[in-house]
């Protein structure tokens, strides 16, 4: 597989694609909130890439297929998202949303710039570097007092972090994609069929029948919580064809304050000064990155 970047690592960013990415780190959030929220995450397992799928199939029916280059990409990138998907619920059975999803968040950005610069040539100047210091600072901080607050949490940061790299490989691998496809809706709902409708079908042959009756309480917002995951990533995906892969990484992860307030005022989560403190570093990182 051949990586190719036609966006210089230096270019401004627009403002369309600003508020793109914005939107979707709301969207981003929110998402996650629900599926964190489902407590049965079985039932998140299945209803949130369900979600995904039923808003594909449309998408796919108007859409322009994408280019014949771009399909190695939709496929490895449909792994990605199968492994991101069980990875994710496993980081919300282990830990709070307010430590888990920052974590998993925060550490993609890093990964991103790194692989750009080597991969695409998208070289980082000053901002971006001391963007990833301030962003591997709040990270640490992060990861050290969690181990402090309570010893069950080395489970979720292992799982939060093995997620953000999985994010980074996805990133990579649908930047390079979405450009060579020549369609980015049509490249949007084939990753988003091919790279969720695994999931529930491995739900359901491991739970069976039996798997109704606890999707059946929540269908209704799990289902919301997948057609919000596909307007958050088509948003970045779309995005993507007009900017620099670091700057757009580090922008979508803007979703982490988002998140912390989710955490703090839906799920009662002891959010506390240390990381309040932790998380707002890593915002920090986030916006020079951007801005410079």
């Amino acid at each position: 597989m051949v990586f190719a970047s036609s966006v210089p690592a230096s270019a401004g960013v627009p403002v369309a694609v600003l508020i793109a990415v914005l939107v979707a780190a709301v969207l981003h959030a929110a998402w996650n909130a629900i599926a964190h929220w489902i407590p049965d995450k079985a039932a998140a397992l299945t209803l949130v890439p369900l979600g995904c799928v039923l808003c594909s199939i449309p998408m796919i029916l108007f859409a322009a297929a994408p280019d014949s280059r771009s399909w190695p990409y939709l496929a490895a990138s449909s792994v990605l998202h199968i492994l991101y998907n069980g990875l994710l619920m496993l980081s919300y059975r282990f830990g709070d949303l307010s430590q888990t999803y920052p974590l998993a968040r925060g550490t993609a950005p890093l990964v991103v710039a790194l692989v750009a610069a080597i991969a695409l040539g998208e070289t980082p100047g000053p901002g971006q570097l001391a963007g990833v210091l301030l962003i591997s600072m709040g990270l640490g901080f992060l990861v050290f007092w969690g181990r402090r607050d309570n010893p069950s949490r080395p489970a979720a940061i292992g799982a939060a972090v093995t997620t953000g790299l999985v994010i980074a490989a996805y990133t990579v691998v649908d930047g390079t994609g979405i450009r060579l496809s020549h369609s980015t809706l049509g490249y949007i709902a084939w990753l988003m069929l091919l790279g969720e409708v695994t999931m529930p079908v491995l739900v359901f042959a491991w739970i069976g029948p039996k798997l109704w009756p606890r999707v059946r309480p929540v269908w209704h917002i799990g289902l919301l919580g997948g057609a919000l995951s596909v307007a958050a990533y088509g948003l970045v995906l779309w995005a993507q064809t007009r900017g620099a892969l670091a700057s757009i990484a580090a922008m979508r992860e803007s979703s982490i304050i988002i998140a912390a307030v989710i955490g703090a005022v839906w799920f009662k989560e002891g959010f506390g000064k240390p990381r309040i403190l932790a998380t707002c570093v890593v915002a920090a990182g986030i916006a020079v990155m951007v801005l410079t």
